[in-house]
């Protein structure tokens, strides 16, 4: 379980885990982006805590946070206004990392983003 006072320190050990795993360059950058927003909306819309797992998966690393907020309206993140303030965490998590799953209800929401650790055969990952 963590709160708002861990981010920084969880952000760290998963860049640290994520690297290990194989993750680099701004892949790495990219995701580390996408798990801090996470954990900060945790924070900010899931009532002040939730939990962080991160591990490999084949070619991949995988990070799930949860919380146990009241849930999300909207089960995929749509693009917002350009002239929105807010509402841009999901999205962006989305075009950073390679999956985004959400479960969303009244008992909490679960989010589970993954990137690839490998290239292809033209060198994009």
């Amino acid at each position: 379980m963590f709160d708002a006072g861990q981010v920084t320190a969880l952000r760290h050990a998963v860049a640290a885990s994520a690297g290990a795993s194989g993750l680099g360059g701004d892949r790495l950058d990219d995701f580390v982006v996408a798990v801090n927003e996470l954990l900060t909306n945790a924070v900010r819309h899931g009532g002040g805590n939730g939990r962080v797992a991160v591990w490999s998966a084949g070619e991949a690393v995988v990070c799930e946070v949860s919380d146990h907020g009241a849930g999300l309206g909207t089960l995929q993140p749509q693009r917002p206004a350009p002239d929105q303030p807010g509402g841009w965490g999901l999205y962006l998590v989305g075009k950073l990392t390679d999956t985004l799953d959400i479960t969303t209800g009244p008992e909490g929401t679960s989010v589970r983003i993954s990137s690839r650790t490998t290239t292809g055969p033209s060198g994009e990952t």
